[in-house]
């Protein structure tokens, strides 16, 4: 395709898109924009949510991670599935019953102010952090394949990405969201199904005989219980997968902010549990694809693509989508699939910012009516400004697969979060709430520094996703070590 073929493509997806949040803008209150009024009915939420957990990275990120990961990302995401019926079970009832706008205003009822402020301040780094590493990608894919062509700069395109999603979430927030998010993960399942289909195609076999072929037994290798030392041991893998559900799900306003828009906590619930099973099935078929790209690009020689100067394997899908040979309708559906994947995330990351800053940094349920949705599009705009900054700094620091990068940095930035939210509700006991913040900071700099002992100092041990456990541990102990017991908690 060329460059103006894509740009056409792009500008009638967002057209759909706007005529959407047209509709669903029309309330313009600040009620439909953080909460869509509690009225979404559960299995758009579901639906729309698989799409917004798997964005861009998985789309492009995950099929990349195949050489060198095989298929043991799925010890990842079975964890992911237990760990969502943590989040139905045992978060989400709690969210209901405080009624909460926020999800961090559950740690003011538990702890006091500083452990509210501390836990939203994790997460606007968290989702600050995984929303640009998820927008960093669809902007690296349309520099190299449309607007270095162009001569644009790769910040304007940056600009642009951002820009257009502010436009169709400015007025309807989460209720468009809810919408937005499930035309998008539709676009993106055709779409990895539409490239898997086609380029079997191209290889001369049907589906069958790609999954018996011998080609595929090279990457598809789930199971990783040689050695517990290493990163990619199947306890390590499940563990850590089971708590980043926990933290970048139930612990993450931008995810549950979507739930807590169903009518009931039994529609919210009916949600997370549809979603988690289907979320499963829709990783494998991913790894699928990372496969058969692999074995695509062998067979017609084509290299992984570089960006400035170093082999990008996020950018291999891409690579033999738009460039490899194959149909025009294969462009097409990617196109459309990494926009899709993109986007689905990274509005809804934009709207929970948003929200958290306006709700928990702001206070803004405590002001007058009159400065409420003014206040509210100021943040909107100055969030935007944030992404911008934070994406073209990824350009010059990023070299390896952005998926693995995301998965460290939660490991650094959710710990806090899932020791603050284990503190309160295992325990009975009350916290010295001023000194909140000190545990939370102290926990993460002890994990930075254990994350990077080299292997050889702890007998060849590799840290891996299970940081997250010791950080989220570090922080309990914490907590543990500034409370003490008191019995009017009961009263709570």
């Amino acid at each position: 395709m060329t460059a103006t073929q894509i740009l056409l493509l792009i500008a009638a997806y967002f057209g759909v898109l706007m005529l959407i949040s047209y509709f669903t803008g029309k309330d313009d209150t600040n009620a439909s924009f953080f909460s869509g009024k509690k009225s979404s009915p559960w299995y758009l939420v579901a639906f729309g949510m698989i799409g917004a957990s798997l964005s861009g990275v998985t789309f492009i990120s995950v099929p990349g991670w195949v050489e060198g990961a095989k298929f043991g990302y799925m010890q990842v995401v079975f964890g992911y599935l237990f760990g969502y019926f943590v989040i139905a079970y045992v978060l989400m009832p709690i969210y209901y019953k405080l009624n909460v706008t926020s999800i961090y205003q559950y740690l003011e009822d538990r702890f006091g102010v500083v452990s509210y402020k501390t836990g939203a301040f994790f997460f606007f780094i968290s989702r600050v952090l995984g929303a640009s590493f998820r927008l960093y990608l669809v902007a690296i894919v349309l520099q190299k394949f449309v607007f270095n062509n162009l001569g644009i700069p790769f910040f304007v395109t940056v600009i642009l990405s951002i820009l257009l999603i502010w436009l169709y979430t400015f007025r309807g927030g989460i209720k468009t969201i809810v919408w937005t998010d499930t035309l998008q993960t539709l676009f993106m399942l055709i779409a990895v199904v539409a490239a898997i289909v086609l380029i079997t195609k191209k290889l001369d076999w049907s589906i069958a005989e790609f999954l018996a072929s011998n080609e595929l037994t090279h990457y598809n290798k789930v199971f990783f219980t040689d050695s517990f030392l290493d990163k990619g041991h199947f306890i390590k893998s499940f563990l850590g997968g089971l708590f980043i559900a926990i933290c970048m799900t139930g612990l993450d306003q931008d995810m549950m902010q979507k739930n807590l828009t169903c009518r009931t906590l039994k529609d919210a619930q009916k949600n997370m549990i549809t979603f988690s099973i289907v979320l499963v099935g829709v990783n494998f078929i991913f790894l699928l694809l990372g496969a058969l790209l692999y074995i695509y690009a062998e067979k017609y020689n084509i290299a992984i693509p570089l960006l400035d100067g170093k082999a990008k394997t996020d950018l291999l899908f891409p690579e033999i989508a738009l460039n490899g040979g194959l149909s025009i309708g294969l462009a097409v559906v990617f196109l459309l699939g990494l926009i899709a994947a993109a986007y689905s995330s990274a509005d809804s990351a934009l709207t929970s910012l948003t929200t958290s800053f306006c709700v928990d940094f702001l206070g803004i349920e405590k002001r007058p009516e009159s400065q409420k949705k003014r206040l509210r599009k100021k943040i909107h705009i100055l969030m935007s400004v944030v992404l911008v900054i934070v994406i073209v700094i990824f350009k010059y620091i990023l070299d390896s697969s952005v998926i693995d990068n995301l998965l460290k940095v939660a490991g650094y930035t959710y710990g806090p979060l899932l020791g603050l939210f284990a503190f309160g509700i295992i325990t009975k006991r009350v916290i010295q709430d001023r000194y909140s913040w000190v545990v939370a900071i102290a926990s993460v700099v002890i994990s930075y520094f254990l994350g990077t002992i080299p292997k050889e100092t702890i007998g060849g041990y590799v840290i891996g996703y299970e940081l997250l456990i010791i950080n989220g541990l570090l922080t309990f102990l914490g907590l543990l070590f500034i409370s003490t017991k008191q019995k009017a908690l009961a009263n709570k």
